[in-house]
């Protein structure tokens, strides 16, 4: 057997394997890519961009509001709830906003808490005010209207009718 010979096969079959295997590898790397993407994408995660500014709010009651909710402006979504928590002093729930840069809210403008449907999620619905003064990053909603309880309302219409 011819030693240059069989230096050339196993250099042959050496290359084949390592493209066979660069090929695997990129398919892999694109895969977990691919994968990735389509997990932020259904998460709906904005990691590459901060198009936002924050607000708060205080209500009395969240009754079923929860972190990632949406929140609407004339039926349309501006933004998210970011965080939800409760002020100890106050008895009050705080709630952090995230409001889209391109929606500019006057000063006097009113957060309700509204459900989607009869037993829908819960979502906070924004109606403009009149003022010509603009809320900042970081300001506070001062006019709340706090979630409204189902419970609450037919328990004090069967107890009001005896």
């Amino acid at each position: 057997m011819d030693t240059a010979n069989w230096c050339g096969e196993i250099t042959g079959l050496l290359m084949k394997r390592i493209n066979l295997e660069m090929i695997v590898g990129l398919f892999l790397l694109a895969g977990f890519a691919g994968f990735s993407w389509i997990s932020i994408k259904m998460g709906d995660l904005d990691l590459f961009r901060n198009e936002t500014y924050p607000v708060t709010a205080r209500f009395l009651s969240i009754s079923g509001l929860k972190e990632g909710s949406t929140i609407e402006l004339a039926g349309v979504t501006v933004g998210k709830v970011r965080r939800v928590e409760l002020d100890p002093g106050e008895y009050e729930a705080i709630v952090h906003l995230d409001i889209d840069k391109s929606v500019q809210l006057q000063d006097d403008s009113i957060a309700s808490i509204r459900t989607a449907g009869i037993i829908g999620d819960k979502f906070i619905k924004l109606t403009p005010g009149g003022s010509e003064i603009y809320l900042e990053s970081g300001d506070e909603i001062e006019e709340t209207e706090s979630a409204i309880s189902l419970e609450e309302l037919v328990s004090k219409y069967i107890f009001e009718g005896e």
